[in-house]
């Protein structure tokens, strides 16, 4: 990716407000993205991460395999399903939009979620793409 393709804070918001039934919210002075009130991605204070759901049975291997993309916050996400994820390190807009449809599956209500097949079943497709999820690695 080059440097001018680089994801910005602008494009986690429209990628995340445009999954179905989707709200912002301020939460700890930082936008956090809801749906059915429940938090599937925020935007980290200085705006070059974000934090998204992942189960921790997948995150350690995630993170193992690439490091420089996906990370915790030691202390704060470690006992939650939850992880971070640098901008500049995802290969574009189409991995962004695949990491926060995963994190998005895993939070939304089923019946809003089997409403949207075409946003695929939680993991489904994305570990290998390098979103969050559960999958063979």
């Amino acid at each position: 990716m080059t440097a001018d393709a680089t994801i910005t804070a602008a494009d986690v918001r429209s990628a995340a407000l445009s999954l179905p039934d989707t709200t912002e919210k301020l939460a700890w002075g930082q936008p956090t993205f809801r749906v059915a009130g429940k938090i599937f991605a925020s935007l980290g204070d200085d705006e070059t991460a974000m934090g998204v759901k992942c189960p921790q049975e997948d995150r350690a291997e995630l993170i193992a395999a690439e490091p420089e993309k996906f990370f915790i916050h030691e202390g704060h996400d470690d006992h939650y399903a939850w992880m971070r994820v640098r901008l500049a390190a995802l290969e574009g807009r189409g991995e962004l939009a695949a990491i926060l449809a995963d994190s998005w599956r895993q939070v939304a209500p089923r019946r809003l979620a089997a409403a949207h097949p075409e946003l695929g079943a939680p993991g489904e497709g994305a570990v290998g793409e390098g979103a969050p999820g559960k999958g063979d690695g």
